[in-house]
């Protein structure tokens, strides 16, 4: 289970650090706070990954999440 949240939370921030950087290009400031996510996210992606026994496939990452919701939800 602590593999699947790194991978869970890792994507998120990846996923949130996408519009971010769009907006420091589009401002035209530096994206900082952007590439800190793509580092923190990725890094914890791919720890998950590593880490994890077998490893995960592209298949098994929805499995992920849909285990952490699942896990955390009342």
């Amino acid at each position: 289970m602590q593999f699947d949240l790194s991978l869970t939370i890792g994507l998120v921030i990846l996923a949130f650090a996408i519009p971010s950087i769009v907006s420091a290009f589009s401002d035209g400031r530096p994206p900082r706070i952007a590439a800190l996510m793509l580092l923190l996210g990725g890094g914890l992606a791919l720890w998950a990954v590593t880490q994890k026994p077998g490893g995960y496939t592209l298949t098994d990452v929805p499995q992920a999440f849909v285990r952490v919701v699942g896990h955390y939800m009342p």
